[in-house]
């Protein structure tokens, strides 16, 4: 029998449920994951040491592996961040809030149909695991198939840690009403998360699995043990590790509760009837009768010489508004740079990421022993632009996907279409809103490096060092990376399937990266491939790095032109008008010019100069 209480939380879960099948999103996270699963499977570490694609061990470690390495908080984010959120910004929260629906049901609703769907997602994971047993390829140890380990370890390992995450963005995103947020979190627990096994690296083994997030810390030590020990061993759950799951678990609760005391329907519901109402300035009102004063002889003079004046002709002066050419098209370009920008800086979640991105950055220099390479201000420039990297790929997906939808979910976008602007004054102008945000927050980092660097009296102090490293290695790659969130978000035409194909993208390039795959020409943020010491010395491998970033603004501008070429707005037709290219013409100019410049720096740099 179905209870009146549990009959709304049925209600939200089944539409949240309902919604989401409806979404691009979560189909695109499903083959990613599926796609993760092959590729750990044929191409993963099993075949190079001889390990049993589906012994205990292996699949303990894909699992693992698969809440860290893919990046698989950040798809947890994408999912559970909004939920709250979304309500609200497409304006049917006074419709929920009318029904009667408790904090909880509602809560409740939102955040298990949500959680539902990402747990079928993540099962892809597993499932696809699973069937692979039936496949065998040359030098791959296959044990007999079995199907309990895959569904018990997925649920004590992924599911369980899941929760807790979810928990965290779901409670985050809808106090804070601001996904963003969520996802500066997230991107920093990356480095609290190392910092934290650091610190309990010297602990006992107890504890350290105890207090372990993602249970990380076991005692197998696979490369102390044969292949063969390692097939055959049994994977058990201890105390230790249950209680490890039992914190999770009582973690996710809190942030539940947490949730449930600070979100209130009835406050909210009074605070927008205030704002509704009418404010009255205590203006007099006009009294109502009509009355006329003696005119006085001077008065009617003045008003004579008004009606003499006015009756004489004056020209008016020809006023033309210009919309065409390249300096209406840049002050318009101007115009919107600063609209933009200015919306941008007055984002809510930057009063927390941009402290957050400073404070993480200046943690990993006073944590851990800087040890000069070359000088000190290399090592903290280098170790600076190495942490930045993350948090500008976070910047480049989610800030410049917001840039690139807010019109739309405004509903201003008609409006914004319909004025006699081009294409590019559009698009490039949240292009480089986004690229002056990532700069500045580059800034912020430097001038947390520099005093940190002053205060631990490691001199000389060289400022020319930090401007050549931040602006050969990061102004370059924050160009690519916002170039090709923006090129994404126009060609998939979805925020959250951007996010996601985003987030594969990055996962796959730090998986192949770290398996090897490290060429320079897929490789357009020279991740790993250099050092401090090739910025100071300079030399033949300098010269490289100059192509490359040369490599690396080519591959930008195509991204931009196709993104131009394909911009659904398409303000005009064909390439040409009046005999002279249009907005196209150009896109598909530079799109030429892109190709053979990126060619050619390309094989310069595989050549090694």
């Amino acid at each position: 029998m179905r209870g009146a209480v549990s009959t709304p939380f049925v209600a939200v879960f089944q539409t949240e449920v309902l919604f989401n099948l409806k979404r691009v999103a979560p189909y695109a996270l499903m083959i990613i994951f599926s796609a993760n699963a092959i590729m750990w499977w044929g191409w993963g570490a099993a075949v190079r040491y001889g390990w049993a694609t589906n012994s205990a061990f292996y699949i303990v470690r894909n699992f693992k592996g698969f809440l860290f390495i893919t990046g698989l908080p950040l798809f947890i984010a994408l999912m559970m961040g909004d939920p709250i959120i979304r309500d609200f910004r497409i304006g049917v929260d006074p419709l929920i809030f009318s029904k009667p629906v408790s904090r909880a049901e509602y809560l409740l609703g939102k955040f298990f149909g949500n959680f539902f769907v990402l747990v079928c997602c993540q099962a892809c994971f597993a499932l696809t695991l699973l069937l692979l047993q039936a496949i065998s390829i040359k030098g791959m140890i296959v044990l007999p198939p079995r199907v309990l380990p895959y569904f018990q370890h997925f649920f004590f390992f992924v599911v369980v840690s899941s929760l807790a995450i979810a928990a965290v963005c779901f409670t985050v995103g809808t106090l804070t009403r601001n996904v963003k947020i969520v996802y500066g979190l997230v991107l920093s627990c990356y480095f609290l998360y190392i910092a934290w096994q650091e610190t309990i690296k010297g602990w006992p083994l107890r504890w350290r699995v105890v207090l372990d997030p993602l249970l990380f810390n076991d005692d197998y030590e696979a490369y102390k043990h044969s292949a063969d020990w390692l097939n055959n061993l049994v994977v058990s759950y201890d105390a230790d590790m249950i209680a490890n799951r039992v914190l999770m678990l009582a973690f996710s609760l809190v942030c539940l509760a947490i949730l449930y005391a600070r979100f209130s329907i009835a406050e909210r519901a009074k605070t927008n009837a205030e704002q509704d109402q009418t404010s009255i300035l205590n203006l007099t009102p006009r009294a109502e009768r009509l009355y006329n004063d003696t005119e006085s002889f001077g008065v009617a003079q003045s008003v004579r010489a008004v009606e003499a004046v006015a009756g004489t002709q004056i020209k008016i002066p020809q006023v033309n508004i210009v919309t065409q050419g390249w300096r209406a098209g840049f002050e318009q370009f101007m115009a919107a740079l600063e609209v933009e920008f200015r919306l941008l800086r007055a984002e809510r979640s930057l009063v927390v990421v941009a402290p957050l991105i400073m404070f993480m950055c200046g943690l990993e220099l006073a944590a851990y022993k800087v040890v000069p390479e070359v000088s000190y201000s290399a090592t903290y420039a280098s170790r600076t632009a190495n942490a930045l990297l993350l948090f500008l790929f976070g910047i480049a997906v989610f800030y410049a996907g917001e840039t690139m939808h807010r019109d739309r979910e405004l509903r201003v976008e008609p409006v914004l279409w319909s004025a006699p602007a081009p294409d590019f004054v559009l698009l490039l102008s949240k292009f480089s809103a986004t690229l002056l945000l990532s700069i500045s927050l580059m800034l912020l980092v430097a001038l947390t490096a520099i005093p940190l660097q002053i205060y631990k009296g490691h001199a000389p102090l060289e400022l020319p060092i930090y401007l050549t490293t931040y602006a050969v290695v990061l102004v370059p790659n924050v160009v690519f990376m916002v170039a090709a969130s923006v090129a994404l978000n126009v060609l998939l035409r979805d925020k959250y399937l951007t996010y996601a194909v985003s987030l594969a993208i990055g996962s796959a390039f730090y998986y192949l990266t770290s398996q090897g795959y490290n060429h320079w020409l897929y490789n357009p943020v020279l991740y790993q491939l250099w050092t401090p010491s090739d910025l100071v010395n300079g030399g033949s491998h300098l010269t490289r790095i100059l192509v490359h970033r040369f490599y690396c603004f080519a591959l930008s501008a195509l991204l931009l032109a196709l993104a131009l070429l394909y911009f659904e707005r398409k303000s005009t037709k064909g390439l040409k008008v009046q005999g002279r290219l249009n907005g196209a013409g150009w896109s598909l100019l530079v799109v030429i010019v892109s190709v053979l410049v990126a060619v050619v720096t390309g094989l310069i740099v595989s050549a090694g100069m």
